[in-house]
């Protein structure tokens, strides 16, 4: 009895200790990823497109109305009313609203994105105790925190994707507990992400078709995705002002979907070369297997990542869709990683089957190796900033925008370049300086390097001497930047 009792409060203590490891996983990981993002806003490398456009509609939401996003709507040519559900199907950025009521401005969104990428390790951890054990569950929880997917969506801005991990990795784990209710739950949940979060429901659902006992319920997620990706894009998006081709990107392949179809059915090969075309698009796909080492073949879970995959891909257009950089890897890299513990779970259960010596060790050799690849990448994204002393060091030009942005007073109407506008966001009513004219009372305009969406730096400047011959006034220049309002330049009513 005393034994047994011994016995059980061992286990409680070995299981206490295992969820503290995880939860330093989870806080260590969150710190690293709202250290990139802060480092990256402090200096100036954030930008309007996207960090702008989600603090606009955040804080829209958060006043209890549609998700506004004036500087998408007045640069695309949408209007200034233009609401982001019209851009892309993400109604979950409404449940942000409330830390907007704790604080209002861009940085809430970088707290609230860093820990949302991090919480996702837990139900990876979950799912990986489960197949392979404890210590394999600690390898891959690090292996998620440090690679590169993650890391680099933490990088660039804020971005709806940053629900993915953590919803697709609920999913998985909660099927892989059997509860089919809560299954369902996910589900919807992710398709609330994004328009194409559809297709990753419905490649889920390609793989409970080969599940006995989850056949149903795999049909009806293959069907049910597919509806929503259409109901979104087709009929919800262009509801709210948005177009239904305004993201088509496979003019190689043809100019709708009825012509993309028909090349696929009349020329498969042309489509296959899409996929390697340009060859960048075999490197992303091969780092992404790399993160579990190519375990990730092994298992039909990888069947999930396949829609979004090949939505990426495929296209022709959106280059930033198919490179290691940006967030859109962080859509599948849960998934990815899920179909390594899987495939190698079976490997290690084959092995065993045929009384292999090393069959037991496998998932261990195989976690460390997992955790020293996401080691190794480290160096080459975005997570090695950190370790250089000059990311924390505000040079010359850094000061400069901050002095730059400084001059231009609160509650004003202001175009802003793109890397200079999150710095205003929470403060002002920003426009993106762009090519057209806004006729803005305040400018903070960058004439000494391209910026986006210029073509180059003389049209720049050539903008800055118009609006001087327009009466505008130069309140501060340095460093290349120059801010300029119009009249008196007060802030703008309301």
């Amino acid at each position: 009895m005393t034994a047994t009792g011994g016995g059980v409060r061992a286990g409680e203590r070995r299981d206490q200790r295992d969820r503290r490891i995880l939860a330093a996983i989870t806080v260590v990981a969150a710190l690293l990823y709202g250290a990139v993002s802060f480092v990256r806003f402090a200096g100036f490398r954030a930008g309007a497109y996207d960090l702008v456009i989600f603090d606009q509609a955040v804080r829209s939401y958060s006043r209890l109305g549609l998700p506004v996003a004036v500087i998408k709507g007045v640069h695309n040519d949408f209007g200034p009313g233009f609401t982001v559900l019209g851009d892309h199907w993400s109604p979950v950025l409404a449940v942000l609203a409330p830390l907007y009521w704790i604080h209002d401005g861009p940085a809430t969104l970088l707290v609230a994105q860093a820990v949302l990428l991090a919480a996702a390790a837990v139900p990876l951890w979950v799912f990986t105790r489960r197949a392979l054990g404890v210590r394999a569950a600690h390898l891959v929880a690090v292996a998620y925190a440090l690679s590169w997917p993650v890391v680099e969506t933490a990088a660039f801005d804020f971005h709806e994707a940053a629900f993915a991990p953590l919803l697709t990795g609920l999913l998985l784990e909660r099927w892989q507990a059997g509860r089919r209710a809560h299954v369902v739950l996910a589900a919807l949940a992710l398709l609330c992400v994004k328009e194409d979060m559809g297709l990753l429901v419905a490649g889920f659902g390609v793989v409970l078709l080969g599940r006995r006992g989850w056949r149903a319920l795999g049909a009806a997620l293959v069907a049910g995705g597919l509806a929503a990706t259409w109901l979104a894009s087709q009929v919800l998006i262009p509801l709210f002002g948005g177009r239904a081709d305004y993201y088509w990107a496979y003019g190689a392949l043809g100019a709708d979907a009825g012509a993309a179809a028909r090349t696929a059915v009349t020329d498969p090969l042309a489509v296959v070369a899409q996929l390697g075309s340009p060859p960048v698009k075999l490197l992303t796909l091969g780092l992404l297997l790399g993160v579990t080492l190519l375990a990730a073949l092994g298992s039909p879970i990888l069947l999930m990542a396949a829609p979004l995959l090949a939505e990426r891909m495929l296209a022709s257009s959106f280059p930033n869709w198919w490179v290691p950089e940006y967030h859109y890897n962080a859509f599948v890299v849960v998934v990815v990683l899920a179909a390594g513990v899987d495939g190698i779970r079976r490997l290690r259960d084959r092995l065993e089957a045929r009384r292999a010596p090393w069959g037991a060790r496998v998932a261990r050799v195989w976690a460390v190796g997992v955790m020293a690849f996401a080691v190794a990448t480290v160096p080459f994204f975005a997570l090695a900033d950190l370790a250089d002393p000059a990311s924390y060091r505000r040079d010359a030009r850094e000061s400069a925008a901050a002095a730059a942005v400084a001059a231009v007073p609160d509650g004003a109407l202001v175009e802003a370049a793109n890397n200079l506008a999150p710095a205003l966001s929470g403060r002002a009513t920003v426009l993106l300086w762009d090519r057209t004219p806004r006729r803005a009372p305040w400018v903070v305009a960058v004439v000494d390097r391209r910026t986006f969406p210029f073509p180059d730096v003389e049209e720049q400047r050539a903008r800055v001497r118009t609006l001087l011959q327009q009466g505008y006034r130069v309140r501060f220049s340095q460093a290349g930047y120059v801010v300029l309002s119009s009249g008196t330049g007060q802030p703008a009513a309301g």
